[in-house]
């Protein structure tokens, strides 16, 4: 009598609210008196679930979201919050993805501003290793950016959801409010990501199918330019599974293309185009060209190269580790010596705490600021034991250990490039990091039938219509010229390695007449 009389009350004081909201006494328990997805139960202490209008609800740390799960992924679950900050205007999505063995991953959606039932779906992710996608989100093309020191943001009119669904995600486990739970499983190689992002697709799409009928785009920043072609080439071989044999309740995702941002793809020829890009390239450090340092980075470069093949020829943890070791040291490292930044070498930085610090901008010490807050948490979903960082010195250290760095991750591409899966490379041509020059030979090597072609094409102008102004270069090949191109690269003018915030209109109007397969000239 008295579980009767709670349902009864539950059904009617939720019959009068908008959005579940947990009173902290009630003790919840689903109705059908048995746990939403047992493998992966158990989130916190005092953890309890309801069912409400056939949609599953869990409260834990504090916390509400809904629970989507999928009988095709049983080590799988989504628990989602519904935030109303940073964009208020459109609806937004955010929570945990839980991987069974203790993974955590954190994401947040943005819907398009114009349109969102037909607009383009676009997955983002940073770097690092171990940067958060946070970066992006607020520092180049999300919906708001950090400002005032991190008291507050301020509305991007730039974001790309001014043209497209948008959709972070803090990887791997981690990574800004991500996190694994004590004894979890080390992640610290790009291709673990794929299969649990693919899971992450299907549970996301089975709870919001109006997203799932359009075309899904891939893009990653810097380090992104190794975890997406991973994830990407999961993504393809479980497509042609389900055109082979369909099973019910999988969607075929509507994979469009593929969008690398200054991104790291090829170690062989982005390694030893570092030290000739920095003395020899147009933005080169050196007036001497023969500076001492010059010739030190070529002989290291021969090195390196030699390292390089030998983790591509045999592959093993041992090999790709000690030319990554080697290889970073040489460049990455090397650079820091100096007193510019390596992001946009047209700066200068100051790498001490309290001045520019370890990443040359200031504006990442104030993302912490504004995260951490317990009412931003709490409208976020985020675990609130979790304090965020920008990036995680951790993951940054297990990957470049495994010596995932220096694997051949465009040679994915290849088959899903052949396959009409277009691809966009684009590079800010003041950064040293991934420079403008490594990324442009990798895209011409690329095994695949365009290969040939490719390498005949011109570089043209991109003239922006924002601006009126020459903003870059272009170079494509495919179709017939009222499209986008099958392969395009594009350099952007006086923008550095996270070309979004320096060049906001011009990035904008790039990635969407990318996203809508329109040319960039005409």
């Amino acid at each position: 009598m008295v579980r009767k009389l709670l349902l009864v009350v539950l059904a009617a004081v939720f019959a009068t609210t908008a959005s579940p909201v947990y009173d902290g006494q009630t003790p919840f328990k689903t109705t059908q008196g048995e746990s939403i997805s047992p493998a992966i139960d158990k989130i916190g202490d005092n953890t309890t679930h309801w069912t409400q209008n056939d949609r599953d609800f869990i409260h834990c740390d504090g916390l509400t979201y809904e629970v989507v799960t999928h009988p095709a992924f049983n080590d799988h679950r989504l628990r989602i919050a519904e935030p109303k900050i940073c964009d208020s205007g459109v609806k937004q999505y955010s929570g945990y993805f839980d991987i069974v063995g203790g993974k955590h991953l954190f994401f947040w959606f943005f819907e398009s501003r114009n349109s969102p039932e037909t607009s383009d779906f676009v997955y983002w992710t940073n770097g690092g290793p171990g940067g958060s996608s946070f970066i992006g989100l607020l520092f180049e093309l999300g919906p708001c950016r950090i400002a005032n020191e991190g008291k507050n943001v301020t509305r991007n009119p730039y974001s790309w959801n001014e043209n497209f669904n948008i959709l972070f995600v803090d990887q791997p486990v981690g990574v800004g409010f991500s996190y694994e739970d004590a004894g979890g499983p080390k992640v610290d190689r790009s291709w673990q990501a794929g299969e649990d992002m693919y899971a992450f697709f299907q549970l996301f799409f089975s709870r919001f199918p109006k997203y799932s009928d359009s075309n899904f785009h891939m893009a990653g920043e810097s380090y992104g330019g190794t975890y997406i072609p991973n994830s990407a080439a999961v993504v393809y071989k479980h497509n042609k599974a389900l055109d082979a044999q369909p099973i019910p309740g999988l969607r075929k995702l509507n994979l469009a293309s593929v969008i690398l941002a200054n991104g790291f793809s090829d170690p062989y020829i982005q390694f030893t185009t570092f030290g000739e890009w920095l003395c020899e390239g147009p933005y080169a450090i050196f007036e001497d060209p023969n500076d001492p340092q010059c010739r030190i980075w070529r002989r290291k470069a021969q090195i390196c190269s030699k390292w390089t093949q030998a983790c591509y020829t045999f592959g093993t943890r041992f090999v790709c580790s000690s030319a990554e070791k080697y290889c970073w040291d040489s460049f990455i490292t090397g650079f820091e010596k100096f007193p510019i930044n390596m992001y946009d070498v047209r700066k200068s930085c100051d790498r001490s705490p309290d001045k520019d610090g370890p990443l040359c901008y200031k504006e990442m010490e104030w993302l912490p600021v504004w995260l951490n807050g317990v009412d931003v948490k709490k409208e976020l979903g985020a675990n609130p034991a979790i304090n965020f960082t920008s990036t995680s010195p951790k993951v940054y250290k297990d990957f470049l250990s495994s010596g995932d760095l220096m694997h051949y991750s465009a040679g994915l591409l290849t088959d899903l490039v052949n396959d009409g899966i277009r691809l966009l490379v684009y590079a800010g041509d003041t950064d040293a990091a991934c420079n403008a020059l490594g990324q442009s030979r990798w895209v011409e090597k690329l095994p695949s039938i365009f290969r040939g072609e490719y390498s005949q094409v011109p570089t043209l102008a991109w003239r922006a219509r924002s601006t009126g102004e020459v903003a870059g270069t272009v170079r494509t090949v495919g179709g017939d010229g009222s499209t986008a191109g099958n392969i395009t690269f594009v350099t952007i003018h006086e923008a550095g390695h996270m070309a979004p915030y320096d060049k906001p209109a011009e990035s904008l109007e790039m990635i969407t007449r990318w996203v809508k397969n329109l040319p960039l000239t005409e």
